[in-house]
């Protein structure tokens, strides 16, 4: 049976029968994968704790019919177990995941830098310590512009007149001058624009330095301009305290 190996970050898992379960992982080579653990759910399996969500695993599969089936995993990071004693880190952790699953449209094509961005971001939460609420907030604008759906803070988004501008509207693609200015867009203060255009680039000296009230603000937009995108919201994201 042909086999291949890849190391992985897991999203999400279903039970399978007695025993089993459906791995869905993000890839750094294959993208999106499903594949099957078989026996992961009886207390004697060799790797069952390893492939959580959260886990960042070796893995190796082998390839079957409708589902390939994992063959061996050696874990690098346990980055959902390691956030379970925290709830605004668990929480972020949840909705980055469950935005990585979302915004990866097609199983088994390269989603490289997806990959690397919820990497990154785990890696923030768990590792480095950084606000859980900014960096949700900067890894879901970085994954929407990687899916092709980046946001304009600094031009308008419908005519591309340098700004600042005062209005943001979602279904626009985000600042717009006053001539293309929407109905029933939103009017965020400067300092909240500043925020955004600093969570999209990476910034976290302005991030850092930012009032609490425009990092709310600027919370309430990517959530808005993320709804918008996935035609729904993320599920985890209406737990977590903003």
């Amino acid at each position: 049976m042909p086999s291949y190996r890849d190391e992985g970050l897991v999203l999400r898992t279903h039970k399978l029968g007695e025993a089993d379960r459906i791995i869905t992982l993000l890839t750094r080579e294959h993208g999106r994968v499903r594949a099957v653990a078989k026996g992961v759910r009886r207390t004697t399996s060799r790797f069952g704790a390893r492939l959580e969500p959260g886990g960042h695993v070796d893995v190796m599969f082998a390839k079957g019919r409708t589902l390939d089936i994992v063959t061996q995993a050696e874990s690098r990071g346990a980055y959902g177990a390691h956030a379970v004693g925290d709830y605004a880190a668990f929480t972020a952790v949840s909705a980055m995941l469950e935005a990585a699953d979302r915004l990866v449209v097609e199983d088994g094509e390269p989603a490289l830098q997806q990959f690397l961005l919820l990497l990154g971001g785990l890696r923030a939460i768990c590792d480095q310590g950084r606000s859980p609420s900014q960096v949700l907030d900067a890894f879901l604008l970085r994954s929407l512009a990687v899916a092709g759906y980046a946001p304009s803070f600094e031009e308008c988004a419908r005519c591309g007149a340098p700004g600042p501008h005062q209005a943001f509207h979602a279904s626009a693609g985000g600042m717009l001058c006053p001539d293309c200015r929407l109905p029933g867009s939103a009017r965020p203060s400067a300092e909240t624009v500043q925020v955004l255009g600093a969570l999209l680039s990476g910034e976290w000296p302005v991030v850092e330095a930012a009032d609490p009230r425009h990092l709310r603000q600027a919370s309430g937009l990517v959530a808005a301009y993320l709804s918008w995108h996935l035609e729904r919201g993320l599920t985890s994201l209406a737990v977590m305290e903003r």
